[in-house]
């Protein structure tokens, strides 16, 4: 699943190195087929030291951080040993009203998550962050945990080779396929041996180890876009260990992570189509066009000419990346209208920003993304598969299949081959709150259904013709309002008979455009 884009996903550092003894061959694959409990030689739990947090946000919310030490191999748990980078922001209420931790996972996967414990303060009743420790962590690999996985710096930095071939010679094809290969190789030369060592099944073994150092026997977990399939690998390896969870914009565990992207390519065409028409509908504001098709050409015409000739960082590529935004989140519509506004007008400054912002920590985030959805599940490893299922898909997909292949190509060739994802069970699971809009690009609303189907004690909140993808705690009453009754008392809106939403929320209100 494509996390945001570069120039805006995915659906985020300091850096540390393994020394390397081994060469950029390839690796042995890591099985995802892993036991339900942890070695018996962990006699003693786990232990975090609390101190300051370097982030500033983090001190203004009076949170503590700190670091776990867990095995890189936790068939070997006495050998090499890694560390997690951890924060969190304590329980205020009395003994008697406090809940437990809330472990939260904001996505990616690749995504820091040490800020979310603030996130979570600035955002929940003041009530409910009394009453728990609010938890962040970055996964191995990811952000200030060491070691901190970086491949090739400024990989996602324009201008890149184009994304959509003009024919099956197009000698843009051959340059991403080498760039592509040259990442994978470059993950293995600097890293090899944290390398086989990313599945999500290694995070949730993390997490558990979590879970023993916070001195608890259940954890309630928060996790946003990939960290919905985080919480639902860890529900079903550790259904015991579980409090409350709330999955908010769910993956479809079916699906990772091939057939994930193709699903994921279709629904950001539905919710892109929608902007265009969007933007037709205030054409009277934006003068782009006077109907959705006549916007939508208006786009491509423009990506067309930066494929030939960049300004600046922009070509086509970079200018795709950043439109892909408006199919995450309908908030920023506005933002993006008036950016394409400027430019048709020679204003280049807001659309400049809007892809520099999107680069933000690319370098690891981006590696993490793949060292995950590389490893989690087979992927095919002749282009001629990628070729065919792309070029089938682009009919009905043209926005964003050629953008997905080519930022998942790292996985045609990466180091360490693909295993064998797990069968996701949530039978034992004592409830679920799942979250998703039913329009949601990154994580299209079949997923929450398919969910639903494997938790049998979960409940689905719906948001309605919603193009908001992971948009808990944003300002929708109806939705928020179920999320703060479950963690506040744990009781969830009824289940019903079928197969759809249990709870159908009306969609946040469309914006207006900035005049």
């Amino acid at each position: 699943m494509r996390s945001l884009p570069a120039a805006v996903f995915v659906w985020v550092t300091g850096l540390s190195v393994l020394v390397a003894t081994t060469s950029a061959a390839m690796l042995p694959a890591h099985s995802m087929l892993a036991s339900t409990a942890l070695p018996n030689t962990f006699t003693v739990g786990p232990s975090i030291r609390w101190a300051g947090c370097a982030d500033a946000g983090l001190r203004k919310a009076h949170a503590q951080c700190g670091s776990l030490s867990v095995p890189l191999d936790y068939a070997h748990p006495t050998g090499r040993h890694i560390t997690i980078a951890v924060s969190r922001i304590r329980a205020t209420a009395p003994a008697a009203q406090r809940q437990g931790p809330l472990v939260i996972n904001p996505g990616g996967p690749g995504d820091s998550g040490l800020n979310q414990p603030a996130y979570l303060a600035s955002t929940l009743p003041k009530d409910i962050v009394a009453a728990y420790d609010l938890i962040g962590f970055d996964p191995r690999g990811v952000g200030r945990s060491r070691p901190a996985l970086v491949c090739t710096k400024n990989y996602q930095a324009g201008v890149r080779p184009r994304y959509i071939p003009r024919s099956a010679h197009d000698p843009s094809v051959q340059a991403w396929l080498k760039r592509s290969a040259a990442f994978g190789r470059a993950c293995a030369k600097n890293q090899p041996a944290l390398l086989a060592h990313l599945t999500t099944v290694d995070a949730v073994k993390d997490l558990d180890q979590l879970r023993r150092a916070l001195g608890v026997r259940q954890i309630s977990y928060y996790g946003f876009s990939y960290g919905t399939y985080l919480g639902q690998v860890y529900a079903t390896l550790f259904p015991g260990h579980t409090r409350r969870l709330v999955f908010d914009g769910v993956v479809d565990p079916q699906g990772v992570w091939y057939g994930a992207e193709h699903a994921q390519d279709l629904a950001f065409q539905t919710a892109i189509d929608h902007f265009f028409g969007w933007v037709a509908a205030h054409n009277n504001v934006l003068h782009l066009g006077a109907t959705q098709q006549a916007v939508y050409a208006r786009n491509v015409r423009e990506q067309r000419a930066l494929d030939r000739h960049a300004i600046g960082p922009i070509g086509g590529d970079e200018w795709n990346d950043v439109f892909l935004d408006a199919g995450y989140f309908q908030a920023d519509w506005p933002d993006i209208a008036a950016a394409w506004k400027d430019w048709v007008a020679g204003k280049r400054t807001a659309l400049l920003g809007r892809y520099h912002d999107g680069l933000e920590d690319q370098d690891n985030s981006y590696a993490m993304y793949l060292a995950v959805q590389c490893v989690d599940a087979p992927w095919p490893r002749d282009f001629a598969t990628w070729r065919r299922d792309s070029q089938s898909l682009t009919v009905r997909a043209p926005f964003e299949t050629w953008p997905n292949t080519w930022y998942d190509a790292p996985c045609l060739t990466w180091p360490v081959r693909g295993g064998h994802p797990l069968a996701i069970n949530g039978l034992l699971t004592p409830d679920a709150l799942l979250v998703n809009s039913t329009l949601d690009g990154a994580t299209p609303f079949a997923g929450a259904l398919a969910v639903r189907r494997l938790f049998p004690h979960a409940v689905l909140i719906a948001q309605d013709g919603s193009i908001s993808h992971a948009d808990s705690l944003n300002g929708n009453h109806c939705v928020d309002a179920a999320v703060v009754q479950y963690l506040r008392t744990g009781a969830l809106p009824p289940r019903k008979l079928g197969n759809g939403p249990d709870v159908s929320c009306a969609r946040s209100p469309l914006p207006t455009p900035a005049h």
